[in-house]
């Protein structure tokens, strides 16, 4: 890397089922014609988005442009704060290749490609919360428990296409009818007892389809939670539905709170997911923070 060239971009070609690789051609084209100048960078396999990222960042690219989906961001994402842990990351650009494009949906960014391009070339931003579990950080949401169950079942998936392909891969993790015993604390409570999912939103929707935190705002400076326990399959069925909407917080089964900080306890261990991407398979602790106004993310605005 040159630090001559003023910006980065980091492409995941996997995102959307190798169709990140296909259209990247149009997104290169569609940089070209807004006048964006850059290097681009390849990831080769998981977790090489955050190589790539930290090093970019270290030599003083900027902007650094993250060409993928939501997974794919959330380790450019991750290079940014492995390399700058203090004070505000970015600018961050993002090109939509994704399946759900999370991230854009939430907060605005243009979907086209052209638009996206155009967007990063005029250069302002918009400063945004991230959230943090363990040691990663995230854009959009993490959760243990039901979700990220839903993600391993979405994985093994693979004749499925797009937002199908969650709404199936969340039938048969309810058909599994996982259950735990955990302990929660946050900023002015805490609850123990039985768990069937803990979903923590920076932003509202999640998976493209579910608001499983659907007060959040990524810019109020708090996390927003949900927990919830069904103590049968019919009671969880019931609640998947509402959940595309938001409503399923309504019901009395599911807890709905804005905090700063978030410990949960988990027996047995659960799988967690962070922006859509498994990051342990079998987790028995995890802490959650916010890290209020902490990226500027280039946009529209």
């Amino acid at each position: 890397m040159s630090p001559q060239n003023p910006a980065v971009v980091i492409l995941n070609p996997y995102s959307n089922r190798w169709k990140a690789k296909q259209r990247w051609p149009e997104a290169e084209a569609a940089l070209r014609r807004a006048g964006v100048e850059f290097e681009l960078f390849e990831m080769q396999g998981p977790g090489d988005g955050i190589r790539l990222a930290e090093q970019a960042a270290r030599q003083g690219y900027i902007p650094i442009i993250s060409a993928g989906g939501d997974g794919g961001t959330g380790e450019v994402l991750n290079g940014l704060f492995r390399a700058s842990s203090e004070g505000v990351l970015g600018p961050l650009g993002v090109l939509p290749l994704g399946t759900a494009n999370d991230l854009a949906h939430n907060i605005g960014l243009p979907l086209d490609l052209e638009a996206a391009a155009q967007a990063i070339a005029a250069g302002k931003t918009r400063r945004f919360d991230l959230g943090q579990a363990n040691d990663w950080v995230f854009h959009n949401n993490s959760a243990v428990g039901l979700e990220p169950v839903v993600t391993q079942w979405n994985a093994r998936m693979v004749r499925w296409k797009g937002l199908l392909r969650y709404l199936a891969a969340a039938l048969r993790a309810i058909a599994s009818g996982p259950r735990w015993e955990a302990r929660l604390k946050w900023d002015d409570c805490e609850y123990a007892g039985p768990l069937s999912l803990t979903s923590v939103g920076n932003c509202p929707v999640t998976g493209g389809l579910f608001r499983m935190a659907p007060a959040a705002d990524p810019q109020d400076g708090k996390l927003t939670f949900v927990y919830a326990y069904a103590p049968s399959r019919l009671k969880m069925l019931s609640l998947l539905p509402r959940a595309i909407n938001g409503s399923y917080v309504n019901d009395p089964a599911v807890h709905q709170h804005h905090t700063t900080r978030l410990s949960i306890e988990l027996n047995p261990g659960s799988p967690i997911q962070v922006d859509g991407e498994l990051r342990s398979e079998d987790l028995t602790r995890v802490e959650y923070r916010v890290l209020p106004a902490r990226l500027d993310i280039l946009g529209a605005w």
